[in-house]
């Protein structure tokens, strides 16, 4: 048996390596630079851009959701349109209340959706439903900011977002906004989420046209109203759970070649959402989980058991065989050094790092639960809707 595990952390310590080293240097986190002054004053003529805010039962954060949006200080045409998504809280209004507080009711347009088809996720139906009424009321805009009900932006935001996708010729330029880390539960769980998916989509591959890695971050999205017509609009990712990194990939595939996508880390831009429990978190891990594995339970074996590999084994086996243990130990600190940017991102302090094993652990479950739940038919689930495919469908 010692044997064994001896060979495990072997193992584990040479993927460690192999994801410090060779995985597009996803455990460096840092916020893209600001652009300087002098080069936004060099912009002549700022194009016009219209925000798509679909909201269902957001009540306690659209308010100020929009007023950031609102309060924007961007030089060229902006309007934003919230899609009333069935709330039953009374979102729209308080989505108006927001702009009438700034005095600024013509720069927001309130519409209801429609009933939503078979064969469309509800986020993308009323994201869909927003550009559709840029088209038939002839609104300005040469950009699209998706972004989300909870998400509040600097007012910087949508200047350095479009000075930037013009600057570097982008046709998608999208930031993964500051998560809410004040619970206890946040400060322990939320750094991961983060760090889970930069190693799952390292955004030095994302941001290079050559790499066929693509990803998006669905709070914060500015796209190019071109490219996503190009792309075919947002039908051709109708039925999409994971609408974001979906969209990034027709974005950046379409065509010959590989297009200009970026993704970045947000410096300001963050999350209103709270998860003061771990139930909430796991929820929101365990809603698409199963989807990224593409419903695949050899997908789902695999990822569990090199999740074990990679995280379980290095404390297990260090705490068991001691300092005969050598390489689980290294593995362990190699973990932990891996994960301090992330920690550092969000204000904690790299004591954190050692318990990253048992954040993983939780990760895991919530993962298998994803797969249990669109098993027994409850799939995608999300604001009492259940979006995922059925079985055989």
């Amino acid at each position: 048996m010692s044997v064994l595990l001896f060979c495990l952390s072997i193992l584990s310590l040479v993927i460690w390596c192999v994801l410090l080293c060779a995985r597009g240097g996803f455990w460096r986190t840092r916020c893209a630079p600001p652009i300087k002054a002098e080069t936004l004053d060099a912009i002549d003529a700022w194009p016009a851009v219209a925000a798509v805010v679909p909201a269902r039962n957001e009540a306690d954060v659209i308010g100020a959701a929009v007023t950031s949006l609102l309060e924007q200080a961007y030089a060229g045409a902006f309007h934003v349109i919230v899609v009333d998504d069935h709330s039953t809280d009374g979102t729209a209004d308080c989505a108006r209340a927001a702009a009438l507080a700034l005095g600024k009711p013509e720069c927001l347009t309130v519409i209801k959706a429609e009933p939503l088809p078979a064969g469309w996720s509800g986020k993308v139906w009323a994201q869909a439903q927003g550009v559709a009424v840029i088209a038939a009321r002839g609104m300005p805009a040469d950009y699209l900011l998706l972004t989300d009900a909870d998400i509040a932006h600097p007012p910087d935001a949508v200047t350095q977002l479009v000075a930037r996708a013009t600057i570097e010729q982008r046709d998608l330029v999208s930031l993964m906004v500051r998560l809410r880390c004040d619970s206890i539960w946040e400060k322990a769980l939320i750094p991961a989420f983060v760090f889970f998916f930069a190693k799952l989509y390292p955004f030095r591959w994302v941001n290079n046209p050559r790499n066929k890695t693509a990803a998006a971050a669905g709070g914060c999205m500015l796209v190019k109203r071109a490219a996503l017509e190009e792309a075919g609009g947002m039908e051709s990712i109708r039925a999409a759970l994971i609408d974001d990194c979906t969209l990034a990939a027709r974005i950046k595939h379409r065509g010959q070649g590989g297009h200009s996508i970026r993704l970045d880390v947000a410096a300001a831009s963050r999350s209103l959402r709270p998860y003061d429990g771990p139930g909430e978190i796991w929820n929101m891990i365990a809603r698409t989980a199963f989807t990224q594995l593409r419903y695949s339970p050899w997908l789902l074996a695999g990822t569990l058991a090199g999740m074990a590999v990679i995280y379980l084994v290095p404390p297990v086996v260090a705490l068991v065989l001691g300092p005969f243990g050598w390489p689980a130990w290294l593995a362990w600190g190699v973990m932990c050094c891996a994960y301090a940017p992330m920690l550092r991102y969000y204000g904690r302090s790299p004591c954190w790092a050692p318990v990253l094993p048992l954040v993983a652990l939780f990760y895991v479950g919530a993962t298998l639960a994803s797969a249990v739940r669109y098993w027994r038919g409850k799939g995608g689930q999300w604001k009492s809707r259940v979006q995922a495919p059925a079985q055989g469908g």
